[in-house]
């Protein structure tokens, strides 16, 4: 039977013209019956209004006067993981209610929201609420919330994949966890109505929030839909709606026109930039996404040099531009006034170009969901076609984008591991409660227990927790600003105000390093840049940022004044974390394709292209199929080189080597530097390396032992001290400073590395420097993944090769290896040359247009 809502959402879909799709339907009907579970869907394909025009005929059904205004109260939450992503959901939303004549003006709530409108907020609450997982633990730390949500309905996370996997997304299930209890305690029913609910006899456990996320494809949807849910939702009431939808797509790689000069290796892809203009041309509206911020910038140079005619109508979109400029680049983006943008990942997500019908992909993206989300800015639209070109930034990049394209073919996409255990952002949940109404631990315990993050916490280590926020925990007991929280008959309650404010601007998991302001010295800001780099600059200096060639004049309070310079060169900023490694399954296809290659088999044009440097790989070395695993040897003046290729990312590799290096030593004690790429890697030292006697060994490539092992070949403690300054900034530990007086970067790592050494040396158990060490395994060395990695190759024909030269495969690794700290006044391209030159490596094109002196890779000297 058909409702009076849904009778009134589909003559809305009449009245636009448009088809609703079978998985829409599906949606409203699920919706409507009363589940809670997951939307997959792709991008452009409708799946806001999947979701949101459901809720409205619920809401029609249980309101017939819903066109006359009432405080209604909240009634929809929807959390999104970008704040630029509210603006485009809050336009189609609004459009909808104005269509359906119903009252309401729907509002948004992150960090950009203006102090009066969050004021105004907090006196009428609007029906629909867009925010992100930061404001909504800001809503939970205000005095009497449990007010603001008792009407509730129902809560939407968009983009759920995305925040799967990192401490953002275990914020969400925090939060929920919360939503889900006062749910419960208001008698908040969305199982059914009250009316059935009495019929029925539902316990009071039974009254909860519907809860619904919207995800795009990844390896794990059903753990997904399990990690939002969390373990006390009844399975029969959870549902997984697919949308079946084939995206069309066109994916199709830019080859160089002559690949025996194409670079192995250094370089950003600037070569292509006129065949990339050829596209941009033909092209309505082309988005070219980079990797890194740095790299937007030396791109959006590139263009403006070589192309001025584009001035005007090309701009630069990434996450360290000022607001104000972004938001305008998405508006003139819609208002289709813009030919070209070069952009990273914060055009990724949901916000809505349909203008755009080209993406360019200059590098590898690393992981296929992620391209397949960057591909799907083109064609935004339900039915259109995503027009998508992959640049490699060199040569083995093409094999790259085949195994793309191959991957995408047999539907293999990245899963998203959840985070379990993160003690940093329930301590911070914590005082987040104890600031606002205070949380009873039994209850609170309770609570943290549904979670899939918290599942297996225990009693003992939330008491830890508890003593932690009241009393220091074992160590800091005699520091006064440790003392957080009062207890009093069994309340849990941040009393101080001071404590209260620090804690309310300190909410939040995204860290980084300090980032100053960037403005005109006449006035208007152009964003942030870190502070590490702005340190290094002296007055009169050139940078570029934000498409400007910019003269630094001086920092005052944490802002960096700047004017127009007319210099054609300049240094371009660098940011931490821009290097993203190869992801498990694209390694694997890559693996595939690098097989199929060694058969012989040549079905796609990336190969057949590559054919010339798989001749000379196969002349010098070998080209390993499935079944073996590949090391080459070769002594130059630097020393002795051992190559190893697993195929497997460079952060898997950083393991693998100081482990393998480590485990030669025990033959032979050596000094060993070390560089990789996604790859291989290198280990090199000034003396021969008794690799024939390590292999003989059954336990060279074994996991027997393997963590022991890990922790003596690496400076454990200096990773987890590291990682340590991340935890103690979201754990309250150390403070980053109130607005426009931040703490200087060097003070807060003192500070966290002080901290550090004395929960080490006096309180071993802690909970913190416990979740460093783990964190530091799983994250920084994928110690899974290159546990995996070892079993492959244990059972894999070891080929060892003797060759002369660096080969097309060794030649990228030993250009990372110039990263090695020296001194030197050569740039990037002039030591990459000398390199060629040296070994008389063929095809390695030494000079790209805009290219900038940077250090390459990720290398350390070690020593055994």
């Amino acid at each position: 039977m058909i409702t009076t809502g849904q009778q009134i959402i589909r003559q809305w879909y009449q009245q636009k013209n448009w088809r609703q799709f079978p998985f829409q339907q599906e949606m409203e009907d699920t919706y409507l019956a009363g589940f809670s579970g997951l939307l997959n869907a792709p991008t452009g394909s409708g799946k806001t209004f999947a979701l949101f025009l459901p809720f409205l005929a619920d809401f029609i059904n249980r309101h017939p006067d819903y066109k006359t205004k009432q405080n209604n109260g909240l009634q929809m939450l929807w959390i999104t993981p970008l704040r630029a992503l509210t603006n485009d959901i809050k336009k189609a939303m609004q459009e909808v209610c104005d269509d359906l004549e119903i009252p309401w003006k729907i509002a948004t709530r992150t960090g950009d929201t203006p102090a009066a409108e969050k004021a105004a907020l907090k006196k009428k609450l609007p029906e629909v609420l867009l925010t992100t997982p930061e404001s909504l633990h800001l809503m939970l730390a205000q005095k009497e919330y449990p007010a603001i949500f008792k009407s509730l309905q129902v809560v939407v996370i968009d983009e759920w994949h995305e925040l799967l996997g990192t401490k953002r997304g275990v914020q969400v299930e925090l939060g929920l966890s919360r939503l889900k209890a006062l749910g419960r305690e208001s008698g908040v029913l969305s199982l059914k109505s009250k009316v059935e609910s009495q019929d029925l006899g539902l316990q009071a456990s039974d009254y909860r929030l519907r809860i619904w996320g919207i995800s795009a494809t990844i390896g794990n949807l059903e753990q997904a839909a399990e990690v939002l849910l969390g373990n006390d939702f009844p399975a029969d009431r959870i549902k997984m709606v697919r949308s079946n939808l084939e995206k069309k797509l066109l994916i199709k790689s830019i080859i160089p026109e002559n690949i025996e000069n194409y670079s192995w290796a250094g370089h950003i892809g600037l070569q292509l930039l006129p065949q990339v203009m050829k596209l941009v041309a033909k092209s309505k509206t082309t988005l070219i996404f980079t990797n890194t911020r740095s790299q937007s910038e030396i791109w959006y140079h590139a263009i403006l040099n070589s192309y001025p005619e584009y001035a005007g109508i090309m701009a630069m979109h990434h996450g360290s531009l000022d607001n104000e400029l972004r938001n305008w680049v998405e508006q003139a983006l819609h208002a289709e006034a813009l030919k070209v943008v070069v952009c990273t990942s914060s055009l990724d997500l949901g916000v809505d170009f349909r203008p755009v019908d080209t993406v360019v992909q200059v590098g590898s993206p690393k992981g296929v969901a992620r391209f397949m989300q960057r591909a799907g800015r083109s064609g935004h639209h339900p039915g259109a076609v995503s027009k998508a070109y992959f640049v490699p930034t060199h040569s083995l990049e093409l094999l790259e984008g085949a195994a793309l394209k191959e991957a995408i073919k047999r539907g293999i996409f990245e899963s998203r591991d959840p985070m379990l255990l993160t003690m940093d952002v329930l301590i911070q949940f914590m005082v987040t409660l104890a600031v606002s109404e205070g949380f009873r631990a039994d209850e609170l315990f309770a609570e943290v227990k549904t979670t899939y993050a918290f599942a297996d916490l225990t009693r003992k280590e939330f008491n830890q927790l508890l003593d932690f926020i009241t009393n220091g925990g074992k160590t800091l007991a005699q520091y006064d600003e440790f003392l957080k929280v009062e207890v009093a008959n069994g309340l849990y309650k941040v009393n101080n105000r001071r404590v209260a404010m620090r804690h309310r601007l300190s909410i939040g998991t995204i860290t980084s390093d300090l980032s100053v302001r960037v403005k005109w010295l006449s006035g208007g800001s152009l964003g942030t840049i870190e502070e590490s780099f702005i340190s290094k600059l002296r007055p009169g200096n050139v940078f570029w940022f934000a498409g400007r060639s910019l003269e630094f004049i001086r920092v005052k309070e944490m802002t960096a004044y700047v004017k127009k310079s007319t210099a054609k060169k300049g240094m371009i900023p660098s940011w931490s974390g821009g290097r993203m490694p190869l992801s498990s399954q694209l390694s694997a296809v890559f693996r595939d394709k690098l097989d199929e290659v060694a058969h012989g088999i040549e079905k796609d044009e990336e190969v057949i292209t590559l054919k010339p440097l798989f001749q000379l790989q196969q002349q010098l070395s070998h080209l390993p199929q499935s079944h073996e695993f590949l090391i080459e040897s070769f002594k130059s003046t630097e020393g002795h080189h051992l190559i190893f290729y697993p195929f497997e990312g460079r952060l898997v590799h950083e393991g693998m080597a100081s482990l393998l290096a480590f485990r030669i030593s025990r033959i032979k004690p050596a000094s060993f530097s070390i560089a990789m790429n996604d790859y291989g890697f290198e280990l090199l030292t000034d003396e021969d390396i008794p690799i024939e006697q390590a292999l003989e060994d059954a336990s060279f490539f074994s996991i027997d032992n393997l963590l022991d092992d890990i922790l003596h070949s690496l400076n454990a403690n200096e990773m987890a001290r590291r990682r340590f300054r991340d935890i103690a900034h979201i754990g309250g530990l150390v403070f980053t400073g109130y607005p426009g007086q931040q703490i200087k970067n060097k003070h807060l790592q003192a500070s966290s590395s002080l901290l550090f050494e004395v929960f080490t040396e006096y309180e071993p158990d802690n909970l913190l420097v416990r979740q460093a060490y783990n964190e530091a395994l799983a994250f920084q060395l994928e110690e899974f993944r290159l546990r995996a990695a070892l079993q492959r190759i244990e059972k894999q024909s070891i080929i060892l090769k003797t060759i002369e030269r660096p080969t097309p495969f060794a030649f990228p690794i030993m250009v990372d290896s110039l990263g090695r700290e020296r001194l030197t006044t050569e740039t990037m391209e002039e030591r990459i040359a000398k390199m060629a030159r040296q070994y008389g490596a063929e095809g390695v094109s030494a000079k790209e247009s805009g290219k900038k002196p940077r250090k390459v890779g990720v290398v350390r000297k070690k020593g055994f």
